[in-house]
């Protein structure tokens, strides 16, 4: 008996390794841009908020089509679905590998924010059909995972291979990257017809539920999203540009660290883990235009911000599944939506902030955010506030 279930339950664990890595492609894809901010804007002639509109395009597009995409396709099998969103991703990588003027850019922009609004809202939720439910948590944190590993490995080698190759290399090589999920995605993970059709009123049920988790959600990621776009052109400033890509993986190693302590502690204490996470960010946005000013110090704020960072997809997610944990796709919807609707609109406005004063302002301005979201969340924990 256990001869013939362990190769089942091997292959299973093969397909959340699948679906990982997709986001893992979806997630450095998005990033990517934060590495290569000056030798795209150069090539372009453009100044950093303009070339900022990079990150905004993706996010816009994925908050509408988080929903849209859930419900236009609510009645297929999701298999085929991250399999299609694959084809999609790889499109654009290579498009924006190819693209001579800068609205072509955006264009394959447009299309990495479809795929991420798609994937994310049907693959996050899956960990529970993937593998028995004795490892669904488990699973969920493999999947998750994917976050921060796109910061610690994609796009510090990325921005690597951008500054070694030319930036186009790097978005031609995750056209591939993309590809290679998509046989994985085929291979190892089973059809999976839809259990649950999503409907609208759905939807709306869980909105309506989770508007603490929406509040949250916008002020985080609006601080880290408003500072972090710009950190290349600030820690270019500071440091060499060939040690840029080294400072982004110290941080991506210290998000990876994060991400696994909240991972841990969040089913014990969302609100003092939630609010931990965005305090780390304080710290790290609004000392970094005094202490960043050095190498040392630079480093260090770096490592405090990605410990901080790393946490924060969890949390936000584990408060939107509390919200709504009768329909956990409905949940994902709104995480997805909300999280990239806020990315987009936080890179957007520090690049205002950024073209109009400096990236120290929007430094200081992202910081405000964080601090903010930290006195909701003890609000919140005080006033017994589970963020449903």
């Amino acid at each position: 008996m256990t001869v013939l279930t362990t190769p089942t339950v091997a292959v299973r664990w093969l397909g959340v390794g699948a679906v990982t890595l997709g986001i893992f492609a979806i997630v450095t894809t998005e990033i990517l841009p934060i590495g290569l901010l000056t030798p795209i804007g150069a090539d372009f002639t453009l100044t950093p908020g303009r070339t900022g509109w990079l990150m905004t395009m993706p996010g816009l597009v994925a908050a509408v089509a988080a929903p849209v995409v859930t419900l236009a396709t609510a009645r297929l099998d999701r298999r085929l679905m991250l399999c299609l969103l694959m084809v999609l991703l790889a499109v654009a990588g290579f498009l924006a590998a190819a693209a001579p003027v800068f609205w072509l850019e955006l264009v394959a922009r447009f299309l990495v924010g479809l795929t991420i609004g798609g994937f994310w809202s049907i693959g996050a939720g899956l960990a529970g059909r993937l593998v028995p439910e004795r490892w669904s948590a488990r699973a969920t944190a493999v999947i998750f995972s994917a976050v921060p590993l796109g910061s610690v490995l994609g796009v510090p080698v990325g921005t690597f291979v951008g500054e070694l190759t030319g930036w186009r290399t790097s978005f031609a090589a995750l056209g591939v990257l993309a590809l290679l999920a998509l046989v994985a995605l085929r291979t190892t993970v089973a059809p999976l017809p839809p259990l649950q059709v999503t409907h609208a009123a759905v939807l709306r049920k869980a909105l309506r539920s989770s508007r603490n988790a929406l509040v949250v959600t916008c002020l985080i990621v609006t601080a880290h999203f408003a500072t972090y776009t710009y950190v290349t052109p600030f820690l270019r400033d500071v440091v060499r540009p060939e040690l840029i890509g080294l400072f982004l993986l110290v941080y991506g190693a210290a998000g990876v660290v994060g991400n696994v302590v909240a991972g841990l502690w969040v089913a014990r204490g969302l609100h003092v883990t939630f609010s931990t996470c965005a305090a780390l960010i304080a710290v790290a946005t609004l000392l970094m235009p005094v202490l960043g000013r050095s190498t040392a110090g630079a480093l260090l704020l770096l490592v405090v911000w990605g410990l901080g960072y790393g946490g924060v997809p969890v949390c936000s997610m584990t408060m939107f599944a509390l919200a709504a944990p009768e329909s956990r796709e409905a949940a994902t919807v709104w995480f997805t939506s909300s999280f990239q609707a806020v990315l987009s609109t936080g890179a957007l406005l520090g690049g205002f902030v950024v073209d109009a004063w400096s990236v120290s302002v929007a430094m200081v301005a992202g910081g405000g955010c964080a601090v903010a979201a930290v006195g909701f969340l003890l609000w919140g924990r005080t006033h017994q506030v589970s963020g449903t």
